[in-house]
């Protein structure tokens, strides 16, 4: 996914005072974080930060007075009614280089019987920053019940390899104990019916 281009005020005001008058401007309040370097305080365009941070694992080029920055969102605070954006905090991050990242695992298709259950929400995986996907696409089209998929069978995409342990359940098939009830009586009802019937005619 390509990385979207986000230009940056420098932030010197803090307090929730501070972030509340950044906030009414449009813009969001961000702090940018790089090893072995002290914290950028800086405020972000709303609105595109917004639409870029739609995406899992977003990378997000920081231009700041001219100098840009690639870096990748690593913990974003919305506010739980409105959704509005309060906080992000960023990592920077250098071209090329592996990192670990948590990405949202998806099922797709419909199994034989039953439900596909997801064990598994997000996968840790160790990527390029700018090659992580928005999502592992797990394909449970015609499995049977009892089918499990691990994610040592999981598909990845070039350049993506798994952290989480490949013995660890990413799905698996299963009837829900209420429809197995439900067939289990709609069979008795229907022997019970068969039986009655069976009496009449002997009668």
């Amino acid at each position: 996914m390509a990385e979207t281009v986000l230009v940056a005020q420098d932030r010197t005001e803090f307090g929730k005072g501070a972030a509340r008058r950044t906030r009414r401007a449009g813009l969001v309040p961000a702090v940018m974080h790089s090893a072995g370097e002290p914290p950028v305080h800086l405020s972000l365009p709303g609105h595109a930060t917004y639409l870029a941070l739609r995406h899992a694992n977003a990378v997000m080029e920081i231009d700041l007075a001219g100098t840009k920055t690639l870096t990748i969102a690593r913990e974003i605070q919305r506010h739980p009614v409105t959704d509005v954006l309060q906080h992000v905090d960023l990592m920077v991050v250098i071209r090329g280089q592996k990192i670990e990242a948590g990405v949202p695992v998806r099922i797709e298709g419909e199994p034989a019987v039953g439900v596909a259950l997801l064990d598994l929400q997000e996968l840790q995986v160790l990527a390029e920053a700018t090659n992580i996907p928005d999502h592992i696409a797990v394909d449970v089209d015609g499995l049977e019940e009892g089918a499990a998929i691990h994610v040592k069978d999981l598909v990845l995409p070039e350049g993506i390899e798994a952290v989480t342990d490949g013995d660890a359940a990413v799905v698996v098939i299963t009837v829900p104990r209420m429809a197995e009830e439900e067939t289990v009586s709609e069979e008795g009802e229907a022997a019970e019916e068969a039986e009655a019937e069976a009496t009449t005619e002997e009668d």
